[in-house]
C-alpha cells in the first residue's frame, strides 16, 4: 500500500496558491489513476483510492495536516515507509524538485504537524516555489497565487511531479531521484 499526501489548504481562495501545489499534484494523480472517493468524516480530508494506492488531501488546513494523515494511516494500517508527502518548499528555487527521506520541517507548518503525529521518516517530494525577499513575508508569499510568469510553467511542473510520483511506486528512490530531480524550472523547460 502507498499513501500519497498532498499538502494545502481547503477552499477555492487557496486553490492556485503556492502552498497548494501538493493538492494540485494529488488532483492530477487521482485523475490519472481514475481513483474513487472513499472519504469519511473521521479522515478529516478528501481520500481517494485506486487498488492499493491512496491519495489524501487533508481538509484540516495546513497547520493540522498530521491529524488527517494519522487517521488514514491507522485506519488502513499503512506503514510510515509507504507514506509520500508532496509539498511546497520555499528553500528551493521555483520549479526545483527534490526527494528526501526524513529530516527537519524547515519551518513548514504542514510538515511540522505531520512530524508531531507520525515522526519524520516518511518520503517527501519537495517542490520549489521560490522565496520572498524578506523572511517576514513568507506567510503572505505562500498564500498567494503563482506570479503570471510562473503560472506559465506550473502545469508542466505538476505533470513532471505526477510522473515522478508514479515512478516512486515501482522504482528505487535513487533511480527516481536521478531521473526526476530538477534544479529549477529551466531544467524542465530546457
Amino acid at each position: 500500500m502507498t499513501l500519497f499526501v498532498g499538502l494545502g489548504n481547503p477552499g477555492s481562495q487557496y486553490e492556485k496558491t503556492r502552498h497548494n501545489i501538493g493538492f494540485r499534484v494529488i488532483d492530477r494523480l487521482v485523475d490519472n489513476a481514475s481513483a474513487r472517493d472513499i472519504s469519511k468524516t473521521s479522515f478529516q480530508g478528501k481520500l481517494y483510492r485506486s487498488a492499493n494506492t491512496f491519495f489524501l488531501k487533508p481538509s484540516t488546513f495546513m497547520n493540522l495536516s498530521g491529524k488527517s494523515l494519522i487517521a488514514v494511516k491507522h485506519f488502513f494500517k499503512i506503514e510510515l515507509e509507504d507514506i509520500i508527502v508532496i509539498h511546497d518548499d520555499i528553500d528551493l528555487p521555483f520549479g526545483a524538485v527534490r526527494f528526501k527521506k526524513g529530516g527537519g520541517h524547515g519551518g513548514h507548518n504542514g510538515l511540522r504537524s505531520i512530524d508531531s503525529f507520525v515522526g519524520k521518516e516518511y518520503l517527501r517530494v519537495r517542490i520549489g516555489v521560490g522565496k520572498p525577499e524578506h523572511r517576514s513575508q513568507v506567510a503572505d508569499y505562500v498564500l498567494h497565487d503563482f506570479s503570471a510568469q510562473e503560472q506559465v510553467h506550473v502545469d508542466k511542473l505538476i505533470d513532471h511531479v505526477t510522473q515522478a510520483c508514479k515512478a516512486l511506486m515501482n522504482d528505487e528512490l535513487n533511480d527516481v531521484r536521478s531521473i526526476y530531480s530538477l534544479k529549477s524550472i529551466e531544467n524542465l523547460e530546457g
